[in-house]
């Protein structure tokens, strides 16, 4: 039975690599060697944080995650390997690089339902963005963005960036990403679109969709529709209450806020649209060399239990950082 590695979070800010046993591969599974592993900041810096609310434990539990919420949990979900060796039903496999949803760790066993090959023409190292670009796709499609919209996404995250970047590949956008932070506008300037302070962002937007994960970005976002204009919002605050505007014109413009998640394809593509299409087409999307300029840090698996609460840290600027395996 092979030994494998992988990281946990063990109690407030602290992590630690443990080695565990692989089960005995099934006909219908595979097992992955791990190439990279990307940190989702924003969800992974609240459960380092502890700050899953306990109603929600069952509804953010993610896929092959191990260990209960807070505290210990074996958490993450976006890695890219090679199958090394699979069951008699899944042989086609073996030799392929794949994206699965899979927390930190060396090696893997997991049924071939569960990864989804990397297109001809997407880097390995690229093909980490799928998860993130899967929830920018669903938040877009929340926000019905349209042909010719005036769009603006608060906050210039990774999340935030790479919403932006899909809905200025809509013919006719017109796309500006807000921060207080402008210090990633050749960031966006590279992926198609301009980044400005919240100061100089332009008002009377078709739609917003709102990413900083504040209180104040989402008043902002709120601030800059035009009448009957929509909000969607893909945040995640975990167990923190936030204070929003909704005073002066909330009511007499008829602003409506939708929440976006990416656990749930919105209803009118449900019936046609599985999860697992959804994240095909987020692969296939990543054959656009640009997403490149979000892969800001590697280092290797063999750190990542000191790397992750850095990265964790308040006031931390790290895009998508990737550990390397």
């Amino acid at each position: 039975m092979s030994v494998a590695r992988a990281l946990w979070v063990t109690g407030p800010g602290r992590a630690e690599l443990r080695d565990e046993l692989l089960p005995v591969l099934g006909v219908a599974d595979v097992e992955v060697r791990a190439e990279f592993s990307a940190v989702s900041r924003g969800t992974e810096a609240l459960v380092l944080a502890g700050g899953v609310p306990e109603s929600q434990h069952d509804v953010m539990r993610a896929p092959f995650q191990a260990g209960e919420f807070p505290y210990p949990v074996k958490y993450g979900y976006l890695s890219v390997g090679t199958v090394v060796h699979a069951g008699a039903r899944a042989q086609d496999l073996v030799g392929r690089a794949v994206f699965c949803l899979h927390p930190h760790q060396d090696r893997y066993v997991v049924p071939a339902s569960a990864v989804l090959p990397v297109p001809a023409g997407v880097p390995t190292g690229r093909a980490v963005l799928a998860g993130m670009l899967e929830t920018a796709v669903n938040g877009v499609w929340d926000a019905g963005v349209g042909i010719g919209d005036r769009v603006s996404v608060v906050g210039a995250g990774v999340l935030g960036l790479l919403v932006a970047a899909l809905a200025a590949r809509v013919p006719g956008t017109d796309v500006e990403a807000v921060d207080v932070r402008t210090d990633r506008s050749r960031t966006a300037d590279d992926l198609g679109f301009r980044l400005v302070a919240p100061d100089d962002a332009r008002r009377e937007r078709d739609v917003v969709l709102h990413t900083s994960g504040t209180g104040a970005g989402l008043t902002t976002g709120l601030g800059l529709l035009g009448s009957e204009g929509l909000l969607a919002e893909l945040s995640w605050y975990g167990d923190r209450s936030v204070e929003v505007g909704l005073g002066e014109g909330f009511h007499s413009r008829r602003l409506t806020i939708r929440a976006s998640q990416v656990g749930r394809v919105p209803p009118a593509r449900a019936p046609r649209w599985t999860t697992r299409r959804r994240l095909a087409l987020a692969l296939d999307l990543l054959t656009d060399d640009r997403f490149d300029v979000l892969l800001d840090g590697e280092t290797p698996f063999d750190e990542a239990a000191t790397v992750l609460p850095a990265l964790a840290a308040p006031g931390g600027d790290a895009l998508c950082h990737r550990f390397r395996y």
